[in-house]
């Protein structure tokens, strides 16, 4: 099916100004309308500890993000594990109770420990898919390894930035995953597919 996307329409300054708004006051377009689930989801988020201060700005755009696509804050348990290494090993485990709709996975993989970022990063990612094809609990990560982080005031602010736009964007693929597995569960319970 295509679909053409639309800009959202705009006021002008004069209509503005007749419903209320001084002509000054700049018009903000509508929030984007998401659609509601028919079942309750709930969602594990775990976070390596690991540069803390950077990954939680992905924790915190999630929330905001994953509120805004109709699962509430009080629908989401929080889990911090040492490193990124480790979050595979909770994911599964987390999955297996069978209370998560899906489970989120944040962390930064950088040069400097015992192993090359390279390697733990591509472990972990492999780890998470493993676990997700398991146990049929989708599993998205937002576990970032770049070529170059340094511990400076530059780097630091660049990947907090950086981890907000991520934060959105796994909350987004999440709500949207989580709504295809329950049309698709209902097609498969009607014996469509």
């Amino acid at each position: 099916m295509n679909q053409m996307l639309q800009e959202p329409e705009v006021k002008s300054q004069t209509e503005t100004s007749e419903i209320g708004h001084p002509p000054d006051t700049p018009v903000r377009p509508l929030a984007p309308s998401h659609p509601r689930f028919v079942k309750p989801q709930r969602v594990a988020f775990v976070q390596a500890s690991w540069h803390r201060d950077v990954v939680e700005e992905c924790r915190i755009a999630f929330l905001e993000e994953i509120e805004a696509r109709h699962i509430s804050r009080a629908q989401v348990d929080l889990f911090e594990v040492p490193g990124s290494f480790e979050i595979p090993l909770h994911a599964q485990l987390l999955a297996k109770t069978r209370r998560y709709t899906a489970i989120v996975a944040a962390g930064l993989v950088v040069d400097g420990g015992i192993y090359r970022h390279e390697f733990v990063a591509d472990t972990v990612i492999k780890a998470l898919m493993d676990v997700q094809l398991k146990t049929e609990v989708p599993v998205f990560s937002a576990v970032l390894t770049p070529q170059q982080f340094h511990e400076s005031a530059v780097h630091h602010d660049f990947f907090r930035k950086h981890f907000v736009i991520k934060g959105i964007e796994v909350a987004e693929a999440c709500a949207n995953t989580l709504h295809s597995l329950e049309r698709l569960k209902g097609q498969v319970a009607a014996g469509i597919v």
